[in-house]
């Protein structure tokens, strides 16, 4: 019965963030109109729903560090993988392999999540695959 509480209370709380997060953001559609620079009237409004509902991959990369095949095979548990991103430094957030965002960590009841801190534009981003 605790249990249920618990789960309870943990669900609230992260309804409480999702929905500060939900009253502070814009809807996909004025976001998708603004980057397009398309007004409501040439029908993009309903071309974007089309799209809403696909699932995509979200990553959250805390670092990265190359390691020798050797020294890999003797990891155990327990065993220490130093990374290349220091403490307390922006966390990379990608969609599907490109990078969308930097964000920190947060916790909310023993669960982990990302507070987005740095939002990459679409011109940066369409920059970076050029590269």
């Amino acid at each position: 019965m605790s249990e249920d509480i618990t789960q309870t209370i943990a669900e609230d709380d992260w309804a409480a963030a999702m929905a500060e997060q939900t009253a502070t953001t814009a809807p996909a559609t004025e976001i998708f109109q603004e980057m397009s620079g398309s007004n409501p009237g040439n029908g993009i409004a309903k071309d974007i729903d089309f799209i809403l509902d696909i699932p995509v991959l979200m990553t959250v990369e805390l670092g990265r560090t190359k390691i020798a095949i050797k020294n890999l095979l003797q990891l155990a548990q327990g065993s220490v993988v130093e990374l290349d991103g220091m403490a307390g430094e922006p966390m990379d957030v990608l969609v599907n392999g490109c990078l969308i965002a930097q964000g920190e960590v947060v916790v909310v009841n023993d669960k982990f999540g990302v507070r987005l801190t740095d939002i990459i534009t679409p011109a940066e981003r369409i920059r970076k695959l050029n590269k």
